[in-house]
């Protein structure tokens, strides 16, 4: 085999790992696009025109119950800085449903200050009990330390809805004619059941006897 050749095959073969690797690294860096994403839009409470993409949060159903390790994290596919007229103070944050053309879940009044700079904008995505569809979401600024090197992105968590607590109910109120409360007393067994008792002791006594 001629020299040029064989350099020709080791370039060819250098191109074809380079190349794969190249695709690794693309794989693997890409956000996760698993489960569900819940589009999140903004709107400034004054303002007569259509609510604006803020962000695309992906959640997987089962990552607000689910402690296991291997349960896909919710995360943030993008995230678009709102801009803001300068007499903007309040703004709706919440799932919009462009074809019906209105919110999807409940939209959340936030102050414009949690998107100024040196706030990191934090999601909370509220979701059913069984952790599918998104039934709110808040935003909140958390400002930042410039001097501190770690990730200044937007950060999402997904929290689960549950049932709460049913209240102890009381006895009924028991009321008089007049309309007053009338204190019921509480009985004991022998109270209530008396004649049973005393039915059954004449009953044993009746039964009684030789049998002449």
């Amino acid at each position: 085999m001629k020299p040029l050749s064989i350099f020709s095959a080791f370039a060819a073969l250098a191109t074809a790992v380079a190349a794969q690797d190249f695709d690794d690294e693309t794989s693997t860096t890409a956000p996760p696009t698993t489960g569900r994403i819940a589009p999140v839009y903004i709107q400034p409470i004054t303002s007569s025109s259509a609510p604006v993409l803020l962000a695309e949060l992906n959640y997987h159903p089962s990552s607000s119950s689910s402690s296991d390790e291997d349960t896909p994290h919710a995360s943030v596919l993008s995230y678009e800085p709102p801009e803001f007229d300068p007499e903007t103070k309040l703004v709706r944050v919440g799932v919009w449903d462009e074809k019906r053309g209105r919110w999807a879940t409940s939209a959340a009044v936030v102050s414009v200050e949690n998107f100024g700079q040196g706030y990191q904008p934090n999601f909370v995505l509220n979701v059913d009990e069984k952790g599918e569809e998104a039934v709110g979401v808040v935003v909140r600024g958390v400002r930042v330390d410039a001097g501190q090197t770690r990730n200044f992105g937007p950060r999402v968590v997904v929290v689960g809805m549950e049932r709460g607590k049913q209240p102890g109910l009381g006895k009924p109120v028991v009321l008089s004619p007049e309309g007053r409360k009338v204190e019921v007393e509480e009985r004991s067994f022998l109270q209530k059941y008396w004649w049973a008792i005393l039915l059954g002791a004449v009953l044993l006594l009746g039964g009684g006897g030789d049998g002449k």
